[in-house]
């Protein structure tokens, strides 16, 4: 029998990081009927270098009037089944996320989530085999965040 592991628990919403992309504190929404995670990010330039896809885009926080610019390989186009039931073609990339102490490679895809609340949404491939969600709590794993009880606004 494999050995049982120890699964850090996560609320419904945490801030994580992107460290190779310079992002950090991202509010993040815990989805688990999500397959893969989700940026929020506009597109501004593809290329290549070194024989890899490129992408550079922006990730833009309206609450803190900031613009972060990132770049990173993409690693395919994928059709992604967005919450209201569409399917659209969207790129991938692979990068390291942090969510409390934990640092794991992780797909990310980058689509428009300025209509939804939170510019990340972290999927089950990220949470799988290393987080439980309890829904009824906040950042607990988000530091310099008091956990809350709740649903919250």
């Amino acid at each position: 029998m494999a050995e049982a592991r120890t699964l850090r628990v996560i609320g419904w919403r945490e801030l994580v990081q992107l460290p190779e992309l310079g992002l950090r504190a991202i509010p993040a929404k815990i989805d688990t009927g999500a397959r893969t995670s989700s940026l929020h990010a506009t597109i501004l330039e593809e290329y290549a270098r070194d024989g890899a896809r490129y992408v550079r885009f922006a990730v833009d926080f309206p609450q803190q009037q900031v613009r972060q610019v990132c770049e990173a390989v993409q690693i395919d186009w994928r059709g992604v089944t967005s919450s209201n039931g569409e399917t659209q073609l969207r790129r991938i990339i692979k990068t390291p996320l942090k969510i409390g102490p934990l640092r794991f490679r992780a797909e990310i895809s980058l689509a428009d989530r300025s209509d939804m609340r939170f510019p990340m949404l972290i999927g089950r491939s990220s949470l799988r085999r290393r987080f439980m969600v309890d829904s009824g709590h906040s950042w607990l794993q988000s530091p310099g965040r008091e956990p809350e009880r709740g649903h919250g606004p």
